[in-house]
């Protein structure tokens, strides 16, 4: 299992709209990329000052998955129409579940 992680920071005057549109851009991305095994995303539940705003998870069958998703027309257009004009700031890591001690299974 190889895992992509990402952290958003939001432009502070993103709208509803933007919003929704983030959203609905994510959801659309299994059903068009079908190395994509597992995809959860959200905003942060506010609990913590100074958390990033919103998260996405993404699991794949191993790193060629995400190689072909990454650089994938659909995922690219998403990024640049729904997230390039309302990202402040961006983290991300990519994660070798197979070689990571402890890691387990998603639901494991």
């Amino acid at each position: 299992m190889f895992r992509h992680v990402v952290l958003f920071r939001f432009i502070p005057d993103i709208t509803d709209a933007q919003r929704d549109a983030v959203l609905a851009g994510l959801a659309a991305l299994p059903g068009k990329i079908p190395e994509i095994r597992g995809y959860r995303y959200g905003p942060d539940a506010g609990i913590t000052e100074g958390n990033w705003d919103f998260a996405v998870v993404a699991d794949f069958d191993d790193r060629a998955g995400f190689e072909v998703y990454a650089p994938h027309p659909d995922h690219r257009a998403f990024i640049a129409d729904c997230m390039v004009p309302v990202m402040a700031e961006r983290a991300a890591v990519q994660i070798d579940l197979s070689a990571v001690a402890g890691a387990t299974a998603p639901g494991g």
